[in-house]
Formats: structure tokens, sequence, C-alpha cells
């Protein structure tokens, strides 16, 4: 190291002479000032460490506290009631029919408007019958004709009695005027009848009501040509309106719920709030084969007239209990081995148990087995659970 250096490094001193600083002091300061060094990389990393285990322990918590099962329980309850099973039904008339003319003929006019109320023999329309007119005159002629030939017939007769008697005619001669006689009264009497018939058709000129009712439809107008029989169209239909015939088809499994004399609640959807009483009247002896339901008929009073034949109404049949519990819908699990429950003990393990469902009412259902009236059914069970499980009991919302 040259005079310069150490000039620059202050190592002389003022006599001149050159001092070097001594080796164990600067060995000292080296190690004080790794010493610290160590220290503060020790205190780094004690809470980085620290820091660590901290936030393991919190995810271990919050992993264990996602792991818990929160759920929420309901007892069953005892089946009061079968409850009432809703069906879609037609209401019709106790008697309905359609009205036919019985001649031929035009309409020449018409006494009652659909909804008028009639009674038994009053006159709908009236026609006018041409050919039916033609028709009586005729016979009345053929009446007149028959009854002259029966007269010229007894003259003839009697003069061919009196030459029999004188021997002046054959036998065979008699007989043939006997024969001419007979066949001139029977001629008459078929006469007499066939006018009687067309004086009796003459009557249906006037289409009267079979029976009290209410006209439902008019097909018909003055001058409207129609025809007799069922084969043309209908001038008028009528109903009975009080009582109304209900007709609703039961489905096979409820089948045995229903016995004549069964009271049933009928509702109409235009009528809301208003419950009208019907009784079972009919019930039919077979299943159709098709549908696999039953056809029911029930009698309803309609003293008011606020009900219409025709009208879409609904029946709530009701039903009576099938199993000895009842619990909600939202508590069923299925499984492989069928429909199960989840139920939690009193340590908070979950065990799943098959039951027999007797009636699925929609939001409930009734078990006739599987269950106890102490049992704590899970709600809404998710469909990952399983026997042995732990769960955590919540009280239920609002509760």
């Amino acid at each position: 190291m040259t005079r310069k250096n150490h000039d620059n490094l202050a190592l002389h001193s003022d006599d001149g002479h050159l001092h070097l600083p001594r080796r164990q002091r600067v060995w000292r300061g080296a190690r004080r000032a790794s010493l610290i060094v160590l220290v503060l990389l020790g205190l780094g990393a004690a809470r980085v460490l620290i820091e660590r285990a901290a936030s393991k322990a919190e995810l271990e918590a919050q992993t264990l506290q996602n792991q818990r099962i929160f759920v929420t329980i309901v007892t069953p309850k005892p089946s009061e009631g079968g409850g009432a099973l809703t069906l879609p039904a037609t209401l019709r008339g106790d008697n309905e029919t359609a009205i036919f003319a019985r001649v031929n003929g035009y309409v020449r006019k018409f006494n009652v408007e659909i909804g008028d109320r009639v009674t038994k023999g009053q006159v709908l329309a009236e026609l006018d019958t041409p050919e039916l007119d033609e028709q009586v005159r005729q016979a009345a002629a053929q009446v007149e004709q028959a009854k002259a030939n029966v007269v010229l017939g007894k003259v003839a007769l009697d003069r061919w009695k009196t030459l029999f008697a004188q021997d002046s005619v054959a036998r065979q001669d008699l007989d043939t005027k006997q024969n001419a006689y007979d066949t001139a009264v029977a001629a008459l009497a078929a006469a007499e009848a066939n006018l009687k018939q067309l004086q009796a058709t003459t009557a249906f000129k006037n289409v009267e009501a079979p029976f009290d009712g209410v006209i439902t439809a008019r097909n018909v107008n003055i001058g409207n040509l129609v025809n007799s029989g069922s084969g043309g169209v209908s001038l008028f239909s009528t109903a009975v309106t009080d009582p109304l015939r209900v007709f609703v088809d039961v489905p096979q499994a409820y089948m045995k719920m229903i016995h004549v004399g069964t009271d049933v609640d009928v509702t109409q959807p235009e009528l809301p709030g208003q419950v009208f009483k019907a009784t079972v009247s009919y019930v039919a002896g077979a299943v159709d084969i098709t549908t696999r339901t039953l056809r029911v008929e029930l009698l309803l009073p309609n003293r008011d007239g606020r009900l219409k034949p025709g009208a879409y109404v609904q029946l709530a049949l009701p039903l009576s209990a099938m199993g000895a519990f009842s619990i909600p819908a939202n508590t069923l699990l299925f499984r492989a081995e069928g429909p199960n429950v989840a139920v939690v003990d009193a340590d908070g393990k979950v065990q799943l148990r098959p039951i027999v469902i007797a009636r699925d009412l929609g939001a409930t259902l009734q078990v006739s087995q599987g269950l106890t009236k102490d049992d704590r059914i899970v709600l809404n069970p998710p469909d990952s659970l399983v026997t042995g499980e732990n769960v955590t009991v919540v009280p239920a919302a609002g509760k």
C-alpha cells in the first residue's frame, strides 16, 4: 500500500508514523452486525410462520364450518282426514232433448226464444202443412166413397138373399154378393182409420214442449222448411235446469271412496266463493277400459238458476284418511329402494328411513308405515345426505 493510499485512508498519525486498526475490534463489529441481521431475519421468519399458522387455523375452522350441514325439522302429524280430491265435471240438465217436427211443412210462427221457461204442452211453434191438409181432404173423400160402396153392396146383398130364398139364384152367387159387401165394409173401416190418422197428425202442426223446462236453442226462422223426424234439423232444444245432473270421471285409485248418497262440494270458477252441494245419485258398475275412470253422476239442486247446463265445474270429493301420519311432500328423498325420509336423532346424526306412502295429496303425503309421532324429519333434505352424517338443527324461519 503506498503512502498516497494510506493518506487517503487516514492511516497515519500526527507524528507521521503508520498505525493500522486492530483486527479484533474489526471482527467484533462484523459479528455484531451479523447478529443484528440474523435477529431481524429471525423475527421476520417468526412473523411469517405465525401468520401462516393463524391463516391455516382460520382456514381449517372455516372449512369445518362449511362442512357442517344445517337443517330444519318437522314432526309427523296425525292424519285427521283424507282431504278432498278436486276433479273437473260437467253440468247437464236433469232432462234434455232436441225437439223435431212430426210433420213436413213451413214455419209459420214461433212463440218462444232461448232462455224462456216453458211448461209441458205449451205451443212453441206453428207450422203450415199444405201437403198434409190435402191428404186429409183426400182421405175424407175416400171415406165417403167407401160409405157409398157399403150402401150399394148392402142393397145388392139383400136382393140376392131374397132371390136365393125363392131358389132363383145359386148359393155361389149369393156368396159372391156377400163377399163384395164385406169387402166394402172393410174398405170403409180402412178409409176411416186412415182419415183418423191424418187428422191426428194435423195436431203436430203445433210444436209443443214435452216437459217443463228452459229453451236452450232455437234453430229455425219463419218460412223455414222442416221435415218430420230426427233426420232433419231440430226446431228447439230444451232442458230441465232444476235439479241439474253432474257427470264426473273418478280415477280408478279413488273409486272405493265414492258411494251413493255421498255429499260433494261443487264450485264454478266464474262464481268465486260460492259452494253448491250435490249428492252422488248413481255410480257406474264398470271402469272405463280406455281412461281407467269410473263414471259418477250427482244430483245438484238449482232452484235459483245460477248454474247453467253445459257449464264446467269442479268437484271436491271427500276422501277418508289412509295413513296414520301426514308429512310435507318436500321431506321426501328418492333412493333405489324407494321413498325415504331423513330422521335426525338426539345426537344430530341422520338416519335414512324407508316409508310407505298411502296417498299423495300434493303438498302433503299420508304415510302408513315407517314413522312414529316423535320422529324429527329433515325438511328439504339435500340429495347428498347419507345415513350417519352429522347435521345441525336450526329453527325454521319465523319461529
